[in-house]
């Protein structure tokens, strides 16, 4: 920002890397001003304008500064009301799409929706060795259809799978399942992540509906 122009001035620049925040910034530029003017050639004095132009760098950077603080803080706050109000649904059914699955002996409830009638649809699911299991489906009109996973039934061997459904007319539909919403937690990136049962981990955009709690019958 400010070039240096003798050993003091260097050494005041050499120490700016430990400086943090706006008011240190501050100090530390007028310090550097003040000893660029003091060391000026009197024969060759610097250009006003560039003084200028070095303050309002300054500005600029001091007002960047402190739009990405206050945006720290709001995505901050944006994130703790965000858990708040997911948490508050902890023990809800949900519609979540999901892209793996961790698979036991408990059945899960899934939908899928196509946008034009299939005459094959097939649920594929891949584990991590890469070996896929294929379940027919069978044909489906356009719109939204459910599915139990029954893995027992099935045979499906316990494990984490990725799952997709594959239609003759090659459209491309995401897995839904309608579980409950067990737990909110934060990964180790700081970022919201919600556990659907035992069944996946997904993020809040994944949630495609709340179909709230189930009503305990009247004795």
């Amino acid at each position: 920002m400010v070039a240096p122009v003798n050993n003091n001035a260097s050494g005041a620049a050499g120490s700016s890397n430990d400086v943090q925040g706006n008011g240190a910034m501050s100090n530390l530029f007028t310090t550097l001003l003040v000893a660029q003017i003091k060391n000026q050639d009197p024969l060759s004095p610097a250009d006003p304008s560039a003084f200028v132009n070095q303050l309002t760098q300054l500005s600029q950077m001091e007002a960047l500064q402190k739009l990405a603080s206050q945006g720290s803080g709001s995505a901050a706050s944006l994130q703790s009301l965000q858990m708040l109000g997911l948490g508050a649904q902890v023990g809800s059914t949900v519609q979540a799409r999901v892209e793996r699955l961790k698979l036991d002996k408990d059945a899960v409830q899934t939908s899928f929706s196509l946008q034009s009638a299939a005459k094959d649809t097939t649920l594929v699911l891949t584990g991590r060795d890469g070996q896929e299991q294929r379940i027919a489906l069978g044909s489906h009109a356009a719109g939204e259809t459910s599915y139990a996973l029954d893995p027992a039934k099935l045979g499906i061997t316990p494990g984490d799978y990725s799952v997709r459904i594959e239609t003759d007319t090659k459209e491309s539909a995401a897995l839904e399942i309608v579980t409950e919403l067990s737990r909110v937690k934060l990964d180790g990136s700081g970022q919201v992540v919600l556990a659907l049962g035992a069944f996946a981990d997904v993020e809040p955009a994944a949630i495609t509906q709340f179909r709230g709690r189930a009503t305990n019958p009247s004795h």
